[in-house]
């Protein structure tokens, strides 16, 4: 074959390569990321429901029959189920759910604090900073995935957050970071009606916590969802938590009820509309986890309390296969969430102060 003509044939063959491989799709089905978390949230009452013996301890449960009326049954399973519809019936079977220590599926935080500083930190920068080490209002000088996700084509000016909490907007470094933290006092600006009843009852709510409440948060993120179509939502939770500390176990567990049925209106709204329908994953998980029930340390959770730095997680979405209650031992760590978000989209997230590897049974 003449040299003009070998090229010929190679650049043609090569075209045809690269055809082929630029019309592969894409091995991700997941387009948009939804998570969402429940602050301080025990992984006792994710697997178990209610505690028995806090439900039947006076100084932690004011209202026993009606606490126990609603979401108590003698069967762990039941019970869970009573307190938790959503997370153990669509996401138990078409997602995944990690953190039941009883069967020997582990997750834990990394950071040595367990606390909500540290803790978000970790979730979403990869990297159990030993620098952050309080809650005050000091700006993140380490990159966010959330930041990472914003700088990616076609996702810029399409990532935005929501909190109970106002360390938020520190957290996530909004003045460094550029994507949009709504939290606490904040108010939402644009001539949508929603907006304005959001405000208004904004305005108008008591504030038994100190902060906004989880349901007027959720409503804020829910209408923007609707109406500016993020590609990437954060929506976080402070009650529970607080009710924690405040050893107050009702109000602890009906809030946790109220979240998940918050996460169920959540996920519909998502199928709903087509830009999220079948192209959204959800994942659920918490900064920290609480002590024991003895000794009053469920209330409490830090460096010296024991079981604190035990967590939960839970995914669901087109690149997670449907596994419920993950049974096998396994060890997994707060810090992978950050690039498994990453990776769901399609990106390598790495954070510069060393990396970690996603959590490989939640991609397909």
């Amino acid at each position: 074959m003449q040299p003009s003509r070998k090229a010929f044939f190679c650049c043609v063959i090569l075209s045809c390569c690269a055809l082929l491989i630029s019309a592969q799709p894409n091995p991700y089905r997941t387009e948009n990321l939804v998570i969402v978390t429940l602050d301080g949230m025990r992984w006792q009452e994710i697997f178990g429901g209610i505690d028995s013996a806090l439900l039947g301890n006076p100084g932690f449960t004011m209202d026993k029959d009606g606490l126990k009326s609603r979401f108590w049954s003698d069967d762990a399973r039941e019970r869970r189920k009573k307190l938790f519809p959503f997370l153990w019936s669509t996401v138990e079977q078409g997602g995944q759910l990690y953190g039941n220590r009883n069967i020997g599926n582990m997750v834990n935080v990394s950071n040595r604090y367990k606390f909500s500083y540290p803790g978000y930190n970790e979730i979403f920068t990869g990297y159990p900073d030993t620098a952050i080490n309080s809650n005050d209002k000091i700006l993140n000088k380490n990159t966010n995935v959330l930041e990472f996700i914003n700088k990616q084509k076609g996702y810029t000016g399409k990532v935005a957050a929501f909190s109970s909490w106002d360390v938020f907007p520190f957290i996530l470094n909004s003045a460094r970071s550029g994507i949009y933290v709504n939290a606490d006092k904040d108010t939402l600006h644009g001539a949508w009606e929603g907006f304005k009843m959001i405000n208004e009852m904004q305005a108008l709510t008591a504030r038994p916590l100190g902060l906004r409440p989880d349901l007027l948060t959720y409503f804020a993120g829910k209408e923007y969802l609707k109406t500016h179509s993020p590609r990437v939502l954060y929506i976080g939770w402070d009650e529970t938590d607080d009710y924690a500390h405040a050893g107050l176990y009702d109000q602890y567990i009906n809030s946790a009820h109220a979240e998940d049925a918050m996460l169920a209106d959540l996920w519909n709204t998502l199928q709903s509309m087509p830009q999220y329908k079948d192209k959204t994953t959800l994942m659920v998980t918490c900064d920290h986890g609480r002590g024991d029930k003895i000794k009053d340390q469920w209330k409490d959770h830090g460096q010296n309390v024991d079981d604190s730095g035990q967590i939960w997680m839970t995914v669901m979405g087109p690149d997670t296969r449907p596994g419920g209650e993950m049974s096998s031992p396994s060890q997994l760590y707060q810090k992978q969430w950050a690039p498994t978000m990453a990776a769901l989209l399609g990106f390598d997230f790495r954070p510069a102060q060393g990396g970690t590897a996603p959590v490989s049974s939640v991609i397909q």
